[in-house]
């Protein structure tokens, strides 16, 4: 089957299983990253490896148009910031790393680790006009610990779960489409905000814990005493000293891989 991606690092394996599974890869679409928490190196890497065109601008109407004179059959968009035009010249589908119509959004996961939604998910659906409202083609569920799960390790678990999800879609995709299911009414998860992600040195090892944790390898916010930094890669660290460290808690203390004013 020939097939167009859409996507950047974050659900990489959507690319591999399509090429893996032997369908060609006509073109990759992605998005201009920082490479610093958003990243589209993986996925450049992989088109340069395989020989496949691939492009940072936006998807177009006439980029379909494209695609459809090409024989494209599928398009396959896992992780793309843009909204894409929509053709009934192909199949579009996407695929959404959290439960579906309950979590729509750009950016589901940290809120659903914040307690949006007892638990994570993937779903599959057709591509439409408005984010996340198309048909479901497949969708499955996996429970989250609020005490030790991570937005890395939430990735992870939805990365394995789209690799066999989508293995199975491509295998018998005719039967997948033919059997979609509307979705019917749902809830938008709103971008988080500054204040979700902002931490206070008045908040105890298990509040700012949670926070960092929903937004692991994403910037967070530390502030205290009117002074405000940004902190990538943090966790909080119970200490009876909290006052020797840098960015004291009421009760310990925070560590961050990247720190800057």
């Amino acid at each position: 089957m020939k097939i167009a991606y859409l996507g950047i690092d974050l659900l990489i394996s959507a690319l591999e299983t399509a090429h893996e599974a032997g369908h060609d890869i006509l073109k990759i679409y992605t998005c201009p990253c920082d490479n610093r928490t958003e990243f589209n190196l993986e996925v450049t890497a992989f088109a340069q490896k395989h020989n496949i065109p691939y492009t940072t601008s936006r998807l177009t109407e006439e980029d379909l148009a494209w695609l459809k004179r090409e024989g494209c059959e599928l398009l396959l968009c896992a992780g793309y910031y843009y909204r894409a035009p929509i053709t009934d010249a192909f199949a579009m589908v996407n695929v959404h790393p959290a439960p579906l119509p309950s979590c729509r959004g750009s950016w589901p996961m940290p809120l659903i680790l914040l307690g949006a939604h007892p638990c994570g998910g993937v779903t599959i659906h057709r591509m439409a006009k408005d984010f996340d409202t198309g048909d479901i083609l497949m969708q499955a569920e996996f429970p989250i610990n609020p005490d030790m799960d991570t937005l890395v390790s939430y990735m992870e678990t939805a990365s394995q779960l789209t690799k066999e999800m989508l293995g199975a879609f491509l295998a018998d995709t005719a039967r997948y489409l033919s059997c979609a299911t509307p979705q019917g009414e749902g809830r938008y998860l709103p971008l988080p905000s500054e204040e979700i992600y902002t931490i206070r040195s008045t908040m105890t090892t298990k509040e700012a814990d949670r926070i960092l944790r929903a937004f692991l390898g994403y910037e967070c916010i530390y502030e205290k005493d009117g002074e405000r930094h940004e902190l990538i890669g943090g966790r909080a660290k119970q200490d009876e000293h909290p006052e020797q460290h840098p960015f004291p808690l009421v009760d310990g203390f925070i560590t961050a891989i990247v720190t800057r004013k």
